[in-house]
C-alpha cells in the first residue's frame, strides 16, 4: 500500500527530528536513570509521544525544550521504578577509568558512588536542576521551562545544590 503524501513527510519530519534530539534527549534521561538501557528506552517514547501529537507540534514554542521536558518527566517516572542505588553502582563502575589498575578502579568507583549517593540526598528541586545543568544543551533558561520555574529560581537551586553537595563531599559527612 502506497505512503500518502502527509504520512511521508510525517515519517521525514520524524527521522529530522530524531536525527536533530536523539542525542540530547538520551542525556537528559541518562542523567536521571544512569543505565543506557534505560535512557534508549526513555527516548523511544518520547518519539511515540511525538507521533502521537504530531498534529499540535505547529502550536510548540520551543521544539528542544518540550521533548527535553517529555523525556525528563518520562525518565522521572521510569526512575521511581527502579530501587534509588540499584542503577548508581553499575553507573559507577562505567565510570571508573578501565586504564587503571584494578584497585584503583575500585577506590574511584567508591568515590563516585559517594558523589551520586549524596546527589540523590539532596532536596529534590535542587537535584534536578542540578542533574539538568550538567547536560551542556540545557541553559538555565530551558532548565527553568523543565521545571517550570523561573530562571532566577533555577540559579537559586543551582547554587544551593552545589554548596551542599560541596560541603557533604569535603566532610565526608552522610549524615
Amino acid at each position: 500500500m502506497p505512503i500518502s503524501s502527509t504520512e511521508g513527510t510525517r515519517e521525514h519530519d520524524l527521522a529530522a527530528l530524531v536525527e536533530t534530539y536523539s542525542r540530547l534527549l538520551f542525556r537528559v534521561a541518562h542523567s536521571i536513570l544512569r543505565s543506557t538501557t534505560e535512557a534508549e528506552d526513555v527516548v523511544q517514547d518520547v518519539f511515540v509521544r511525538v507521533l502521537e501529537h504530531h498534529d499540535t507540534l505547529p502550536a510548540v514554542r520551543d521544539l528542544r525544550v518540550w521533548l527535553a521536558r517529555i523525556a525528563w518527566n518520562l525518565a522521572i517516572d521510569r526512575r521511581r521504578r527502579i530501587r534509588p542505588g540499584q542503577l548508581d553502582e553499575a553507573f559507577a563502575q562505567m565510570l571508573a577509568a578501565k586504564s587503571l589498575p584494578a584497585d584503583v578502579a575500585l577506590d574511584e568507583a567508591r568515590r563516585i558512588s559517594l558523589v551520586l549517593a549524596e546527589i540523590e540526598r539532596l532536596p529534590k528541586a535542587e537535584r534536578h536542576a542540578l542533574l539538568l545543568s550538567a547536560i551542556d544543551e540545557i541553559e538555565t533558561a530551558g532548565i527553568a521551562q523543565i521545571l517550570g520555574r523561573s530562571e532566577s529560581a533555577v540559579r537559586a537551586l543551582l547554587f544551593r545544590a552545589r554548596a551542599r553537595l560541596r560541603k557533604r563531599l569535603a566532610k565526608g559527612d552522610r549524615t
